[in-house]
């Protein structure tokens, strides 16, 4: 009997909508589970946080047909300034030392969320299952067979392959019994949305501080994003000041190349782990974006690491849909695992290396940071490879990162 799906993606957040544009037009039946009603404001996954993109991003949301509508939500990262808060060194990038338009973009998630959806459900291979919840799922030989919880009823449905795209906490991947491999950084990110009386001309900021890094992202609107990571103890103590009170706090951290710090939206607090599934296939069930990996924010990676799975997730499906075969075979889970696992284990290694090298007090790792940013400013082929890393445009890449569209 054949599945009622070749393709059923748990999640339809960010990573989950863009695996299901991806693979929409390739003679696929795709399925997606939500919990959420389609562009439902309650979706976590797209709330008011900011999303960093990076050039190589952009090319992919290009090549699965939605960058044109993002594109006016998203502010450009024309300049990165790197430093050492109250040391000498510093490292800047720029995008036309890459030859790109801007080494990255700046988008809220809840910007992403309306343009990844937008139309979705209305594709004719694709059935958006929402509000729903998957309860168990049992692996046969041929076919996953699931069961949903549909608005409080159960509803049998059958895929050739499973894919977990529902997050750091996901559902599948604990049913699996697949362990992570978990580390704390007794650090916490707080995030909030704010203006500045100088304009932020592009230019995104990276200063690694005693608590971890204060990171000031450039938005739409004149508006600047903060990530201020800070040890989990201090963390209390800033969330309970007034707003005022925390832009002077704030002011104090960063300094003054913003100008003065005007006023602050809605403060949010996040744990920060590193988190790391010990194996991101099984059979027929693939694991995708946070689902199999969670980092550290430092240098914004975590979403554009998600999206390359699906680049390259995408690329093998679409050639195993070519040749009218099974998605969920053996071979093609296992080239899934060896083309993304280089790239993960590099992204996980650079920013929990960052997030600890550069929170360590002790002197002479401090006086060794700012000659290895001072070097790296001074050494332009390093620094281009460092910026290929930041923009997702190392490695081999699948033909979506190359900017071809799946046809």
């Amino acid at each position: 009997m054949p599945a009622d799906y070749d393709l059923l993606i748990i999640g339809g957040g960010m990573v989950g909508a863009s695996l299901a544009r991806a693979m929409s037009g390739q003679g696929l039946r795709l399925g997606i589970v939500e919990t959420f009603p389609i562009e439902s404001q309650s979706q976590p996954s797209f709330d008011d946080r900011v999303i960093a993109l990076s050039w190589g991003s952009r090319i992919i949301l290009e090549a699965i047909g939605v960058w044109d509508a993002l594109d006016g939500y998203a502010e450009p990262i024309r300049h990165i300034h790197i430093s050492d808060r109250g040391h000498f060194g510093f490292t800047h990038l720029d995008h036309s030392e890459e030859g790109v338009d801007a080494l990255g973009y700046v988008a809220t998630a809840r910007a992403m969320g309306q343009v990844l959806q937008k139309n979705l459900a209305d594709q004719p291979d694709i059935e958006f299952i929402c509000p729903a919840k998957l309860k168990r799922f049992t692996v046969q030989d041929d076919a996953v067979d699931a069961t949903l919880d549909v608005d409080g009823e159960e509803r049998q449905v059958s895929a050739k392959l499973l894919v977990a795209a529902d997050g750091g906490d996901s559902q599948v991947r604990a049913m699996l019994s697949i362990p992570l491999k978990e580390q704390g950084y007794d650090q916490t990110a707080i995030i909030a949305n704010l203006t500045t009386s100088k304009s932020h001309d592009g230019v995104a900021y990276e200063r690694f501080t005693d608590s971890g890094p204060l990171a000031m992202l450039p938005m739409t609107e004149a508006r600047v994003s903060m990530v201020w990571t800070a040890r989990d103890e201090q963390v209390d103590d800033l969330m309970s000041l007034t707003d005022q009170a925390f832009l002077d706090r704030l002011q104090t951290r960063f300094g003054y190349r913003l100008g003065r710090m005007e006023s602050i939206g809605k403060r949010v607090s996040y744990p920060l782990k590193l988190r790391q599934a010990t194996q991101q296939t099984s059979h027929r069930v693939a694991l995708i974006g946070n689902a199999v990996h969670t980092i550290h924010p430092v240098t914004g990676q975590g979403f554009n690491l998600g999206l390359r799975d699906v680049a390259v997730l995408a690329d093998l499906m679409s050639d195993a849909a070519v040749k009218r075969g099974d998605m969920g075979d053996s071979t093609l889970l296992d080239g899934y695992d060896q083309w993304r696992r280089r790239d993960q284990q590099a992204v996980a290694m650079i920013t929990d290396s960052l997030a600890r090298f550069f929170a360590n007090p002790l002197g002479p790792l401090g006086m060794a940071r700012n000659i290895g940013l001072l070097g790296l400013d001074a050494w332009p082929s390093l620094k281009h490879l460092v910026a290929k890393q930041f923009m997702g445009l190392n490695g081999k890449l699948p033909r979506l990162a190359r900017g071809v569209s799946l046809g």
